[in-house]
């Protein structure tokens, strides 16, 4: 459920550009990966296939020369089986004269393998290539042979495979029926075999018996490892399988080479097992691989730049839209909205736009009226009070042209008219200062302590603070660059306000102020025991002509005192307020004020331009 509301809170971050391209883009990434994999596995499919294939025509390359090899070799064998000589070599009956003289017709005949046998299949005489036979092995496979004379067949040997066909010798006419015994002739499968083999089928050729491998176009590691592992295949027939010999894969097949009756007495049959690498496929599907994955990420980054192109002409013209909404809360009505993209988006435009147009009439409008109403509460404030002094310096001058009246009461009378002439002082001075809020500032480098006093000093000195105790704490040597007249127009502005809630209060009238620093900023606080600011203007008492539970006044001095404390770089807090008192806090940057001085010091170390003369 979290991680739900996190995704939709992401998605309501996005942009909607962002928004629209993450699943085009997915779907495009998915839709390229899928056509990867879809092409990869057809091709890997097709090239078994075609591997397959060739291992099938393989088998049938070397079916076929076997059979034109067994033609050639009983055409050999009936040859040899009908030349006189060889019949009256069989008539002797001699043992050793027929070992005798049978070496030359071995020679002749220029085969691996040549042996007489008598009309009972006995061994006579046997000759070959290479170290010799076991006799018995031979009788023993011969007698195999005998069985379908004069078919060709392949016969394992002491570890060799020899291709055979047998042919027996007659006296006469062969109709007769007077057999002198039987001629075999032998050609071995050995290596060059194994290589005219694998040349014509394309692949590579082991000739296998009983789990032996006995001839083969493999090297010896090549066949130790495939002894070592496919022992099962080497024992039976198979198709289409998958083995890895060095760091080649090869898809095998094998077959049984044997005549149909033939595998039997423990001779065994022999195998032929055709070995396809897969090197050359693999390099195809490499191939492949790289030829579609370069056009996968062509596709891609086509699409990419399609759909970022197309996001652009759908979200471009909300962009503007967007800026011209943000122009528009910030006070610009000359944003310029595009008249670009669908017909939709052209008339939220238009309709933005005679919305901006009505917007700047009515804020003009808006301003004017609050000009007049801001300039008329001004003129009802300022007039109110000035007809409230005027009046008592009026009132009280008639009461002193009295000469019946005593001293005591002329100097009160006296007093009354000081304080109204204060009163009017401070209210230009408040309307002359408002004026000039934004303007440079004058800062000095200028101790605190004396700027507090002489605002002090100035508040005592105003009627209406009679009777108030101020009492100042912590002041020290701390001084900073300021505008020594603004600050202190801010601190008695507070000051003032304070003593004047404090004789509002239930208790004896009391003001203190404080001053103390830490490592960022200024502190001047200034605390009164009177009754609180009221709720009805604590969100608005910064604002001008902003006045509650005084006699007179026109509400510009926290205004005054806020502006002041904001062109040094700070800011005046409301920290407590109650009826018991409130506490205001006047908090300067250190920084801010750094930089007032740096700007100074810079300035006049600028050089001056000569004078003209």
């Amino acid at each position: 459920m979290i991680a739900s509301e996190r995704g939709i809170e992401l998605m309501d971050r996005l942009r909607m550009r962002t928004t629209l391209l993450i699943p085009l883009l997915l779907l495009s990434f998915g839709c390229t990966v899928v056509s990867l994999l879809v092409i990869r596995t057809i091709v890997q499919q097709q090239v078994r296939a075609n591997l397959s294939s060739d291992l099938h025509h393989s088998v049938q390359t070397y079916q076929n020369l076997q059979h034109q090899r067994r033609e050639l070799l009983s055409r050999e064998s009936a040859l040899l089986a009908d030349l006189p000589s060889l019949k009256a070599l069989m008539t002797a009956r001699d043992t050793r004269t027929i070992e005798d003289a049978g070496v030359e017709f071995w020679k002749v005949s220029g085969s691996d393998l040549f042996a007489l046998l008598d009309a009972n299949g006995k061994l006579i005489a046997a000759y070959n290539r290479g170290y010799a036979l076991d006799r018995y092995m031979v009788e023993r496979g011969l007698g195999v042979c005998l069985r379908k004379p004069e078919e060709p067949m392949l016969l394992a040997l002491d570890g060799r495979l020899y291709e055979i066909s047998t042919q027996p010798l007659f006296f006469g006419d062969r109709a007769r029926e007077s057999q002198l015994g039987f001629v075999a002739v032998g050609y071995a499968i050995d290596g060059q075999v194994a290589r005219e083999v694998s040349e014509a089928a394309a692949a590579e050729v082991v000739f296998a018996v009983k789990g032996k491998i006995v001839a083969s176009t493999l090297n010896t590691a090549l066949q130790k490892q495939l002894i070592a592992q496919a022992n099962e295949l080497l024992q039976s027939s198979a198709e289409n399988k998958t083995i890895q010999l060095g760091t080649e894969d090869y898809l095998v097949a094998s077959v049984h080479l044997a005549m149909p009756g033939k595998e039997n007495d423990g001779i065994g049959t022999p195998q032929l097992i055709v070995l396809k690498s897969f090197e050359q496929a693999t390099q195809l599907l490499h191939r492949v691989n790289r030829w579609v994955l370069a056009l996968g990420l062509f596709a891609l980054l086509a699409g990419t730049g399609m759909l970022i192109a197309i996001s652009r002409t759908l979200t471009r013209p909300l962009e503007t839209l967007v800026g011209g909404t943000r122009a528009l809360a910030h006070g610009n009505f000359e944003y310029q909205l595009s008249e670009n993209g669908a017909a939709e988006i052209r008339e939220l435009s238009r309709a933005f736009e005679r919305m901006r147009i009505e917007l700047r009439r009515s804020q003009k409008e808006l301003i004017d009226s609050e000009r007049l109403a801001t300039i008329g509460r001004m003129a009802s404030s300022i007039s109110h009070d000035l007809r409230h002094y005027l009046s008592a310096m009026y009132a009280n001058a008639e009461f002193m042209n009295d000469g019946a009246i005593a001293q005591s009461e002329r100097d009160e009378l006296l007093l009354e008219v000081r304080s109204a002439v204060q009163g009017m002082t401070d209210l230009l001075d408040s309307l002359l200062l408002f004026t000039r809020t934004g303007r440079a500032l004058y800062p000095e480098y200028e101790s605190i302590a004396l700027l507090i006093e002489r605002s002090v000093s100035m508040v005592r000195s105003h009627p209406g603070t009679r009777d108030v105790k101020i009492t100042l704490n912590g002041l020290s040597s701390l001084a900073a660059w300021v505008d020594a007249q603004k600050l202190g127009r801010a601190v008695y502005n507070l000051l003032l306000n304070a003593c004047q809630a404090a004789k509002r209060g239930k208790s004896p009238a009391s003001v203190t102020l404080s001053l103390h620093e830490d490592e960022q900023f200024i502190h001047i606080q200034i605390a009164d025991n009177g009754l609180g600011v009221p709720e009805s203007i604590r969100q608005t008492m910064f604002l001008p002509f902003i006045s509650e539970g005084k006699e007179s006044g026109i509400g510009l001095g926290l205004t005054l005192a806020q502006q002041i404390a904001q062109e040094h770089g700070g800011t005046i807090n409301l920290e407590e307020t109650a009826e018991e008192g409130t506490i205001f806090t006047i908090m300067l940057s250190k920084a801010a004020l750094q930089a007032l001085g740096a700007a100074i010091e810079k300035k006049s170390l600028q050089p001056r331009a000569p004078a003209h003369q």
